[in-house]
């Protein structure tokens, strides 16, 4: 029987390749937040093993210089570019969090009085939940959802796919 540690699963090539993608969007976000731009509206990305999108208003040339300034300051080693406070592994860590200590509380719970009675011990336990996950989504994201290291990853093309969506395809 062959038994597989996280790490091997992590390395898998379309998972680990999302991951850097990942990374690699965090990083972009990052640098287009912190620079000049023509349009300061929302900018938000997704990734996959071929790349990842931009979706926001976006010059072509800003998102083609971000993404390169981004892909080699990771390579230089500024590892925290790849978290990002945005991420949905942040959403999805406070909320399954939360959610999973409030309903132990009131799973159990056969009766709506008892549901009532107990409601301020579920709301305390969600709002730890809450707190819990401040650090923890951050720790995901550094440990699972993202990869600093860059390995042979290059930036193959960057298009415009329509207004407010650039694809960022990678290799």
């Amino acid at each position: 029987m062959r038994v597989y540690n996280h790490r091997m699963i992590l390395d898998l090539p379309y998972i680990l390749e999302t991951r850097r993608n990942h990374a690699l969007e965090h990083a972009t976000l990052h640098l287009l937040a912190s620079a000049p731009r023509k349009h300061k509206g929302a900018i938000a990305g997704h990734s996959n093993p071929t790349g990842f999108f931009l979706f926001g208003d976006l010059e072509i040339d800003e998102v083609r210089s971000a993404a390169t300034q981004a892909l080699i300051r990771l390579r230089s080693g500024e590892n925290k570019l790849a978290i990002h406070a945005g991420c949905g592994t942040n959403l999805v860590t406070t909320a399954l969090l939360s959610g999973t200590l409030a309903w132990s509380v009131l799973r159990g719970a056969k009766s709506t009085l008892m549901r009532l009675l107990l409601l301020p011990i579920a709301v305390l336990l969600a709002m730890v939940g809450f707190f819990l996950a401040k650090p923890l989504g951050p720790l995901l994201q550094q440990h699972i959802t993202t990869e600093a290291d860059m390995g042979n990853l290059q930036i193959v093309d960057i298009v415009r796919v329509r207004n407010g969506v650039h694809r960022i395809i990678t290799a």
